[in-house]
């Protein structure tokens, strides 16, 4: 006869086991999944196609959340290039103007750059850097006046610091 809970038992020393070679060899994962392994597909997408701007976001919400900010502040620059070379108006966030784009127009590469540009104030102001990440915030708020990117939610955060 078959012992059911003997088992359920082994099954659950197998998983445990499992578990603690993951945490000993430091596979990044969350609830399972691989991190290096969303990383290198959100890489290998971007390689084939460069203009993937939700790949853009993705990662470096990945690197961010991983504490790899040097990493996604990077990753997050390269997307307002990108945005802005699709766009049509000047990459460099301190020389825009409220009439270089429809910022309000939410499927546009300009509405994504403010959004990329909200985030990294944020990656700013996790590194330390609040000057740089309240400068972010003021232009952000010039040219997204009804705050349709919610970037008031940064700003509360950097007025605590």
């Amino acid at each position: 006869m078959f012992d059911f809970q003997h088992e359920d038992k082994l099954h659950a020393a197998t998983r445990s086991i499992t578990q603690a070679r993951r945490v000993q060899s430091a596979e990044p994962t969350i609830d399972g999944v691989d991190l290096e392994h969303v990383e290198q597909m959100l890489r290998d997408s971007l390689a084939v196609n460069p203009d993937q701007l939700s790949a853009y976001f993705a990662l470096y919400k990945l690197l961010f959340r991983q504490s790899r900010l040097d990493e996604a502040a990077n990753v997050a620059e390269l997307a307002l290039a990108v945005s802005a070379r699709l766009g049509r108006f000047p990459a460099p966030w301190q020389k825009l103007t409220p009439g270089a784009a429809d910022w309000s127009d939410t499927q546009s590469p300009a509405h994504f750059y403010l959004f990329t540009l909200k985030a990294l104030s944020f990656i700013r102001l996790r590194q330390g850097k609040v000057d740089i990440c309240r400068d972010m915030l003021t232009q952000i708020e010039r040219l997204d006046p009804d705050d349709s990117v919610g970037a008031s939610v940064i700003r509360a955060y950097a007025n605590g610091c």
